[in-house]
């Protein structure tokens, strides 16, 4: 089955073909991060009005790079929840409108269910049931994967994603946006234990993360020295900032595998792509003899074909929707769906 999916929610314009929720076909992103890095963050207006002007071209580059021609189409899939609205409604628009022209169905995916169908074109082997950690700039959850369309929330973030504190960390730093990849730059050459940073914990919901705290921790560390006129190691900073998000991270997951006999975890989204949280993951994985599975770098971020992936399991489970699917902003991913 041949897929063709799009992805807008955020500042990624992204068209994929992904044949039997396995195999990519063709894989086309446009990143906005340019545009944006001057602003320090994503305007939502701009990321719309590129996300308009990129679509189009962007699916002729998909098409003509994999050689297809539309009538090959089976489906059509799209994200649709959660996201930035006006971005979210010009992919779920476009996609429709290309669903009706070609007579083939049309496949909501919400985003965090791509996230994790991510490791299924990296790993074939992978099958649920199995534990995985999304982290992202939007969200942060602990996932019971039960089966492909079947996930069960175990915790999340109370406050900021972790994504999100590594952007706020990056600015105070001095940092461009988006502030990932340069705090992971700046940390290589750093200690990671000169700074002792708090670890959020959620009474009574021990899978539940907070990182607003450490985000402050952060800021008030670097303005008082700014005050006092002292000099901040800014790659120890870095690194111990790192070490305090993974360790928030990882014995949360490696707790909820144990409780749940789990021997594979997988982890996804923007934040996975960071080299030490993966190590670490790597490091606890082996002590205990779980599998882990992680995306490459390219299928970390946002990305269409993780969205195709994950449209072929929703398709085989009848989860299809109309010509008047809409977009939502937010949407729990154990829902029954807002499309149905």
């Amino acid at each position: 089955m041949l897929i063709l999916a799009f992805e807008s929610s955020c500042d990624e314009t992204a068209v994929a073909l992904v044949e039997d929720g396995r195999k990519i076909i063709s894989n086309q992103v446009f990143s906005q991060a340019d545009l944006h890095a001057v602003y320090g963050g994503v305007v939502p207006e701009i990321a719309s009005r590129c996300h308009v002007e990129a679509i189009s071209i962007l699916t002729e580059k998909c098409l003509n790079e994999a050689g297809i021609d539309k009538k090959d189409i089976d489906a059509v899939a799209v994200t649709y929840a959660p996201g930035l609205i006006g971005a979210l409604l010009v992919g779920v628009n476009f996609a429709k409108s290309f669903a009706w022209v070609l007579g083939v169905p049309i496949i909501p995916v919400h985003h965090i269910k791509g996230h994790i169908a991510a490791n299924y074109l990296a790993f074939p082997e992978l099958e649920p049931p199995f534990l995985c950690l999304s982290i992202s700039g939007g969200n942060s959850l602990l996932v019971n994967v039960k089966s492909y369309t079947d996930m069960e929330i175990l915790g999340s973030s109370r406050d900021d994603a972790a994504g999100e504190c590594f952007d706020k960390t990056a600015r105070v730093l001095g940092l461009p946006y988006p502030g990932g990849k340069h705090v992971q730059a700046l940390a290589e050459g750093g200690d990671k234990n000169k700074y002792v940073f708090p670890i959020g914990n959620i009474a009574g919901s021990p899978y539940d993360m907070s990182f607003s705290g450490l985000k402050t921790a952060v800021i008030n560390l670097v303005h008082n020295a700014e005050q006092k006129g002292e000099e901040i190691d800014r790659a120890s900073l870095a690194a111990s900032f790192t070490k305090a998000v993974s360790d928030s991270l990882v014995p949360r997951t490696m707790m909820a595998a144990e409780e749940l006999g789990y021997k594979k975890i997988a982890v996804a989204g923007g934040v996975a792509a960071n080299k030490d949280i993966r190590q670490d993951f790597r490091e606890q994985c082996d002590r205990r003899g779980i599998e882990l599975f992680i995306p490459p770098m390219n299928l970390c971020g946002d990305n269409a074909a993780m969205i195709g992936a994950q449209a072929y399991y929703e398709y085989l489970a009848g989860n299809t929707a109309d010509i008047d699917l809409n977009a939502y902003a937010s949407l729990d991913l154990d829902s029954d769906g807002a499309f149905r």
